[in-house]
């Protein structure tokens, strides 16, 4: 469930860094740079780019910015070609097989089954279809903050790794404690500071 969906789960980071002057325009550069590509009139395993909330097949925003007042809403879409590891092994096998019977030998070399594996995985990939997966994220721009609509682990890995790609800039995690010391007042953070776990039992 995403940003424009009835109910969400989602995770809460701080933007580390300073904003370049003119951010809205850096962003759009940038955006644009990241945009999503479509593989599927190609070989390739991957793809990872920013499209629009409002439309996964809208990677140049004609119709719906990202930008919507203090906030950049995007989603993050994650296009991924995979083989999977019977069926390669099945058509190894069987290839493996073949050229056995062709060469009239017993057994094949290491390099040669590998050479043999890598082959067959590339013919298997080119007739896979890209799996699409998307994940919405609110940035607010006035407060330093963004929310990532999903609770995978290496959906916000992925997140981390390319918003830094995108922007230059850091988000970090916020723990209940942290999100705490970011939205108290300095009184109210050295109470915080002095806050100790306990146990109930």
């Amino acid at each position: 469930m995403g940003l424009l969906s009835n109910s969400a789960s989602f995770v809460r980071y701080s933007v580390e860094g300073e904003l370049p002057p003119d951010f809205l325009n850096f962003a759009a550069e940038r955006i644009k740079e990241h945009a999503f590509h479509d593989i599927d009139d190609s070989f390739e395993e991957r793809s990872v780019g920013w499209v629009s909330v409002m439309n996964m097949f809208d990677s140049e925003f004609p119709y719906a910015s990202f930008e919507v007042g203090d906030y950049i809403v995007l989603t993050l879409r994650i296009d991924e070609r995979k083989v999977s590891a019977a069926a390669l092994k099945k058509f190894s096998r069987k290839e493996e097989e073949r050229i056995k019977k062709e060469k009239q030998v017993p057994n094949l070399s290491r390099s040669h089954l590998l050479e043999i594996k890598e082959n067959v995985k590339i013919q298997l990939m080119k007739k896979a279809v890209p799996i699409p997966v998307i994940y919405d994220m609110c940035w607010n721009l006035a407060q330093g903050t963004l929310l990532f609509f999903s609770t995978s682990l290496k959906a916000q890995e992925t997140l981390e790794d390319f918003f830094k790609e995108t922007f230059g800039l850091q988000l970090v995690l916020q723990i209940p404690y942290l999100t705490a010391n970011h939205l108290l007042d300095d009184d109210e953070r050295h109470s915080l500071a002095e806050v100790t776990p306990d146990i109930f039992v």
